[in-house]
């Protein structure tokens, strides 16, 4: 039953002021029986946790994803689906070009009549309640499932789904690394239904610092670091009135203690404008996108170029590739997201040259109008270089690295990134051996004298010669180990 003010709404034929607007034809996925998603497809997982939000999980991952990849969390906005918003975002691309996992989570009408994500009600949206704490249990189980990296997850919803992403990323900031608010809300800027009308149509009148407040008072005490986010916002948006992307604006660069006056701005495809607020690092922490003319939904462009994504359809807008755009700021394409979002296309023929024990040389084709270009090892900017070749050295031997190149332009706005390429280098990898003092002795990895344990060949001290101390050694060399416990 809906609550009056939502009739009210509906009566003036306005069904998206309560985010009812989504009409979209529905892909239906069947529920499956498996716990674990086949690669390559999208599967539900019908295990994840308590669920005390009453969620459905869904996922998709590529066949080849590399372990330590990030993970993107996408929320559907009302009357959608996992499937449906799977099929026109544009996200299932990007992972497969870039490596990574997504995780699709899906409400129904049993919560919510126009099935929508209850951003405006504090027992669902808030830390370790609700649909929020089920959409971390899905975080939680897709890490476990693909060994994900903890410290590259992200966020991203439409409308609704905009509107509990930025509660997520409030609630859980020591989870999402960023996120991505498309048409949607500041974090709790309603707490009831019933005030999330006034939310969705009118300036708030708050000051940063109290958008700000509602953030940082979402999991109090916590202190950082906070996540990057991103804000796409049209400027014809008759459902989310266009000051709602002002108020995020506001919110989270209070939130990271920066100034509401944008560092850059640059024009891209669509009649889109993109601002970019950076941290005093110089490193980009909150981009804000205003699509020119764009009503209610989620920016989309068709086509196979590097920047297209998706297909139209109802509330699913054709402009510009938001999925592409967000992702390359939170540096899923392997630059770090370190420079915005620069014009220069992607370097082509990228190539390895050769590899040692220690290293691994590049070269690739130029670029028209690159000043320089940086190389990103795994993800991690390594690297410069004014010219079309680039050796990285202080590699461990018989591993396998991943590299991407991206043009830099005079002003230093980063382009796109090149297809990724794998070096290994040559010899054995290492070998490590996790156990306590006293097995690494008895393994002959260590030694004892004194009372103490000591790495063989290195002479490391590990402490005390007992099974109550554990250490990984690293053998670097036959007979010669390193104290490794940071990682191997």
């Amino acid at each position: 039953m809906l609550h009056s003010t939502w009739r009210s709404v509906f009566r003036r034929g306005a069904m998206a002021a309560a985010f009812g607007v989504f009409a979209a034809g529905l892909t239906v996925v069947a529920p499956l029986a498996s716990n674990a998603a086949a690669a390559g497809t999208l599967q539900q997982v019908t295990d994840f946790g308590s669920n005390p939000g009453n969620l459905a999980m869904y996922e998709y991952a590529p066949s080849n994803l590399p372990a330590n990849a990030p993970l993107v969390v996408a929320l559907h906005g009302c009357t959608q689906s996992a499937s449906d918003y799977h099929t026109h975002s544009g996200w299932q691309k990007f992972a497969d070009e870039w490596g990574f996992a997504v995780v699709y989570p899906q409400t129904s009408a049993a919560n919510n009549s126009l099935s929508c994500f209850s951003w405006f009600d504090s027992t669902k949206d808030t830390r370790g309640s609700g649909e929020a704490a089920s959409v971390k249990q899905m975080v939680d189980t897709a890490v476990t499932q693909y060994g994900s990296d903890r410290s590259r997850i992200f966020v991203t919803g439409l409308s609704a789904g905009g509107g509990m992403t930025a509660d997520l990323l409030a609630d859980y900031p020591d989870v999402f690394a960023g996120g991505s608010v498309d048409s949607g809300i500041p974090a709790q800027c309603a707490t009831t239904q019933t005030a999330a009308s006034g939310c969705q149509y009118s300036n708030q009148n708050l000051t940063p610092k109290q958008w700000g407040d509602k953030a940082r008072n979402s999991y109090p005490g916590y202190s950082g670091p906070w996540p990057r986010v991103a804000i796409w916002q049209g400027s014809s948006d008759t459902t989310v009135a266009p000051v709602n992307g002002t108020e995020l604006r506001d919110q989270w660069t209070d939130v990271w203690g920066i100034g509401q006056t944008a560092s850059s701005t640059q024009n891209l495809t669509g009649g889109t404008t993109e601002s970019i607020y950076n941290d005093p690092a110089g490193k980009p922490a909150v981009a804000l996108f205003s699509v020119s003319g764009m009503a209610h939904g989620l920016a989309v462009n068709p086509g196979s170029g590097a920047d297209q994504c998706g297909t139209t359809g109802t509330y699913y807008l054709n402009s510009i590739c938001s999925s592409y755009y967000t992702a390359k700021f939170w540096g899923l394409d392997g630059s770090g997201g370190q420079g915005g979002t620069g014009s220069l296309p992607a370097p082509s023929g990228l190539t390895v040259t050769g590899t040692t024990d220690t290293g691994a040389s590049l070269s690739w084709n130029s670029v028209s109008g690159a000043a320089s270009y940086n190389v990103y090892r795994d993800g991690t900017k390594v690297g410069s270089a004014t010219g079309t070749t680039y050796t990285d050295t202080g590699l461990s031997a018989g591993t396998t690295y991943g590299y991407t190149v991206a043009a830099v332009d005079s002003s230093g706005a980063v382009g796109a990134s090149s297809v990724s390429v794998t070096a290994t280098t040559t010899g054995s990898a290492p070998q490590c051996y996790t156990d306590n003092n006293y097995n690494q002795v008895a393994a002959g990895r260590a030694h004892q004298s004194g009372g103490y344990t000591y790495a063989d060949g290195s002479d490391q001290n590990m402490g005390l010669y007992n099974v109550a101390v554990t250490h990984t050694l690293k053998e670097t060399s036959p007979g010669y180990f390193v104290i490794a416990d940071s990682g191997c």
